[in-house]
C-alpha cells in the first residue's frame, strides 16, 4: 500500500472515530443539558450534530477528491459552522436576558472534559493527515474538530463555574466563545478564499 493511500486510510479511520463518539455524545449531552437545563450543553450537542454532518461530508470528499466536490464539501462545513454561531449567539442571549439558572451536571463535566482530550487529539490527528495530502477538506474539518474540542472546555468552564462558584451566567457565554470561532471558519470559508481570487 502506498503512501498516499495509507494516508487516505488514516483519514477515513480518524473520521469515523469522530462520528462514533460525537453519536455517543449527543445522547449523553441530551440527557444532561436537559437535566440541568443547560444552553451550553444544549448548544455542544448541536455542535456534535455538525460534527457528525461534517465527518460524514469529509468521508464522501476523501471517496472522490475532485475539486468540484472539495469546494461543495468545503461550504457544506461552513454553512453548519453559520448555523451553529447563529443558534448559539440567540440562545445564549435569549438565556442571559431572561436570567435561566441552569443546574448543577456533574455528567456534563465530566463528558466535556472528556471530550476536549479526544477532539483536541482527533483535530491534530486530522490536521497532520490533510497536510499530507493537501487536502483542505479534511483540514478544514480537523479545524472544525478543534472548535468541538475549544466549546467543550468553554462550555466545561462555565459548567464548573456554575456548580463551583454559583456563577449560573458562565453557562450561556460559554456559548458565545464558539460563537467567535465559528465566525472565524464562515469567514476563512466563504470570504477569505474569495479574497484569494
Amino acid at each position: 500500500m502506498d503512501n498516499e493511500a495509507l494516508l487516505v486510510r488514516r483519514g477515513f479511520v480518524l473520521e469515523y472515530v469522530t462520528l462514533g463518539w460525537n453519536v455517543v455524545g449527543i445522547v449523553v449531552l441530551a440527557v444532561t443539558a436537559i437535566a440541568a437545563r443547560s444552553v451550553a450543553l444544549a448548544g455542544f450537542g448541536l455542535d456534535s450534530l455538525i460534527e457528525i454532518g461534517a465527518s460524514i461530508v469529509v468521508v464522501w470528499e476523501l471517496s472522490d477528491t475532485h475539486r468540484q466536490r472539495q469546494r461543495r464539501a468545503l461550504q457544506l462545513i461552513g454553512v453548519a459552522f453559520a448555523l451553529l454561531a447563529l443558534y448559539l449567539a440567540a440562545q445564549s442571549t435569549v438565556v442571559l436576558v431572561n436570567g435561566d439558572r441552569p443546574g448543577h451536571s456533574p455528567g456534563g463535566i465530566a463528558w466535556t472534559a472528556l471530550t476536549a482530550v479526544v477532539m483536541f487529539t482527533l483535530a491534530a490527528g486530522k490536521a497532520r493527515t490533510g497536510a499530507a495530502l493537501d487536502n483542505p477538506v479534511l483540514r478544514t474539518e480537523g479545524r472544525v474538530t478543534l472548535v468541538d474540542g475549544i466549546l467543550a472546555a468553554a462550555v466545561l468552564v462555565g459548567l464548573v463555574l456554575n456548580a463551583a462558584l454559583g456563577w449560573w451566567w458562565a453557562d450561556p457565554v460559554a456559548g458565545y466563545v464558539l460563537v467567535f470561532y465559528a465566525a472565524r471558519e464562515v469567514y476563512a470559508i466563504f470570504f477569505a478564499r474569495s479574497d484569494e481570487n
